[in-house]
């Protein structure tokens, strides 16, 4: 691959994490493919921070939670990477594309389970699947995981259950595609100031200063301290870290 411009291919790259992510992925110089849903003004605006960096971007819209529509997408990524880069291959898969919904055990809803599984466990899953071909010898892959699937905060049973069950795969995507030298790891957040929780922090007042108080490094997280993690999982200097579960929450619930 040396001499090849490297290519990453991030979901939900519209906002939050995955817009962090896709930024600091393109300052370590690797060219980057972002999908969004309906945000589609805000993706290409995140394109053209990228091209501001000197790199090459694109975005595609994917709904993650709809499996019938990786068929078409995949085609359509293949053209693309023919027509931008000239390459049958892209390099860096980021499973960051997430819904968030909450509730209680007793109060979860077939429906909201459901929603939940397609996007974050299912999408993911079969996702990755599907552009398996399109990945290239000596990549890798990086799924979102959560804090959550370590420690419990009431109404996110189902969530964290999903990101577990991504941590899992995780780690046989690490064994199976090692001949490949494809690499595979979990990014967990912690608690983190985006536009993803942006209501849920406005609704509850305290909520921001009590997660503060339980984090060992005394704040809530930013997008910031997220992106340049899986950046580096994206560079050569991460070669050897595989099948690993990297927590980024600044020490919560110790």
């Amino acid at each position: 691959m040396s001499g090849i411009t490297k290519i990453a291919l991030v979901t939900g790259g519209s906002r939050g994490l995955g817009k962090n992510a896709a930024l600091s992925i393109a300052r370590k110089g690797i060219d980057v493919i972002i999908t969004y849903n309906n945000r589609k003004e805000d993706a290409e605006s995140v394109v053209n921070e990228i091209k501001s960096l000197g790199r090459n971007a694109v975005a595609l819209q994917l709904n993650t939670g709809v499996v019938k529509s990786f068929d078409p997408f995949s085609q359509q990524l293949s053209a693309i990477l023919k027509e931008h880069w000239n390459r049958n291959t892209f390099d860096f898969l980021v499973n960051n594309a997430g819904i968030d919904s909450t509730g209680l055990i007793a109060m979860t809803t077939e429906e909201q389970f459901d929603a939940l599984c397609n996007v974050h466990f299912k999408g993911v899953y079969f996702l990755t699947q599907k552009l398996l071909t399109l990945l290239a010898d000596g990549g890798g892959i990086v799924n979102l995981s959560t804090g959550l699937a370590r420690f419990s905060f009431p109404g996110y049973s189902a969530y964290a259950s999903m990101k577990g069950a991504v941590e899992t795969f995780t780690k046989y995507l690490a064994k199976e595609l090692g001949a490949r030298g494809i690499r595979a790891n979990a990014v967990a957040p912690g608690a983190i100031n985006t536009d993803f929780t942006k209501d849920r922090f406005d609704a509850h007042p305290d909520l921001r200063g009590m997660l503060a108080a339980q984090t060992a490094l005394g704040r809530v997280g930013e997008a910031d301290d997220i992106g340049g993690v899986i950046a580096f999982l994206c560079t050569d200097d991460a070669r050897w870290v595989n099948a690993q579960r990297i927590e980024a929450s600044g020490g919560m619930f110790l």
